[in-house]
């Protein structure tokens, strides 16, 4: 049987380069996947390639902003319509603007927050009581490295993520006793196959000074330990940071 074999998992962000990637490797491990991101499907049709021939029975989509509580609940809705259950989240929503405290507006601010921060409260918030009624299951917070380490400029985005870390260890001993894990995904630097073979000189020689395995990682490798985290191999890990980053260090 396969990792993920008939786990109804929700991938958030699923257009972007770690949910794209995502989908095309739950389904591949078995499992039913409903995506949702802000834009249209129409212009990613490598995606409705995958939704063409996995059917809607294995691959649903539905366009959303999980920024808006209405949307959230939306595709809450939508998924228990279809498959009458929710197994595991894969959140990977983030708002990143990069400027120092003088240099950043209010409204950056909360935009950074509300994309990063909030966003994920809202999925957690309103998943849990359908992973409850599913009988449990597994929730993976999508973090980042520059929410444990410093570096100049990333204020707003490195308190979001710091943010999710917490909420998430929050949430997993809040809601242990339902059957629900929550872990917390902590990628470094990774690319997408077709852009790693694209990093300058200059971006290579950076990454070998600051990660051991002195390269940049894959979409891939990141969302194998997604997997894990979702399935039930990854039964007695809960509240637990992930770090997926090559050895990353400042």
């Amino acid at each position: 049987m396969k990792m993920l074999q008939d786990k109804v998992v929700l991938i958030t962000g699923c257009l972007g380069m770690l949910g794209s990637s995502a989908i095309r490797l739950f389904l591949e491990k078995g499992a039913v996947v409903f995506g949702c991101d802000r834009h249209p499907l129409a212009g990613f049709p490598e995606i409705q390639q995958l939704q063409a021939h996995y059917g809607d029975t294995r691959f649903a989509y539905m366009q959303a902003d999980v920024c808006d509580e209405e949307m959230v609940l939306a595709v809450m809705s939508e998924i228990k319509r279809q498959y009458g259950r929710l197994d595991g989240t894969y959140h990977n929503v983030y708002t990143n603007v990069w400027k120092p405290a003088l240099e950043l507006s209010l409204a950056e601010w909360e935009d950074s927050l509300r994309g990063t921060l909030t966003s994920t409260f809202l999925v957690n918030k309103h998943a849990i009581p359908l992973l409850i009624e599913s009988g449990g299951g597994s929730i993976v917070n999508t973090s980042s490295i520059l929410g444990q380490l410093v570096s100049p400029g990333c204020l707003a985005y490195g308190a979001a993520k710091a943010g999710v870390n917490h909420m998430t260890r929050v949430v997993a001993a809040d809601y242990a006793h339902c059957g629900i894990r929550a872990n917390v995904l902590v990628p470094g630097d990774f690319r997408s196959d077709e852009a790693l073979p694209k990093q300058s000189p200059r971006e290579i020689e950076a990454i070998r000074q600051h990660a051991w395995l002195g390269r940049s990682g894959r979409a891939d490798e990141i969302n194998e330990v997604a997997a894990f985290l979702l399935s039930d191999q990854a039964s007695y890990v809960t509240g637990a940071l992930y770090n997926v980053d090559g050895g990353f260090h400042q």
